[in-house]
């Protein structure tokens, strides 16, 4: 199975969880998100990334979704991964979006490695913009 593992500082990871369930299908195994919330050491996070993660095996894939790159939940996974053997099935990403992880979850399983990857940061960079606000002149004042 291919997962998408997301993993961030505060709650950010469980809320973006949160809203693939309710876009991409409710309750999937195949999507996974760990925290380190407020005040949780690293070891508290590798604890709990692990937990969640215990049922990928060396036969799985990981896409691996993070905040930031160089930031602890994505450094910790990683070392975690790395010691379990899953290091070489793993792509890692940070600056996740919402976009960035719906692609990851609709498009992880029709695409070859090199072609996902290209089309997941595609994807998550074409859809920061900003929006052009004007005011609407045909509106006559009454």
């Amino acid at each position: 199975m291919k997962y998408v593992v997301l993993v961030s500082h505060g709650t950010f990871a469980p809320g973006l969880h949160s809203v693939l369930k309710m876009l991409a299908g409710g309750e999937r195994s195949d999507i996974i998100s760990a925290s380190m919330e407020d005040g949780m050491g690293a070891g508290d996070f590798v604890s709990r990334f692990e937990e969640a993660t215990k049922t990928i095996t060396k036969k799985d894939e990981i896409i691996l979704l993070a905040d930031i790159i160089g930031g602890s939940p994505l450094t910790n996974a990683l070392d975690s991964l790395s010691q379990r053997g899953l290091l070489t099935k793993t792509i890692a990403f940070g600056g996740m979006n919402l976009s960035m992880a719906l692609t990851a979850v609709f498009m992880k399983d029709g695409m070859e490695r090199d072609e996902f990857r290209n089309s997941l940061l595609t994807e998550s960079k074409n859809s920061i913009g900003e929006m052009e606000l004007k005011e609407d002149d045909s509106e006559e004042d009454i």
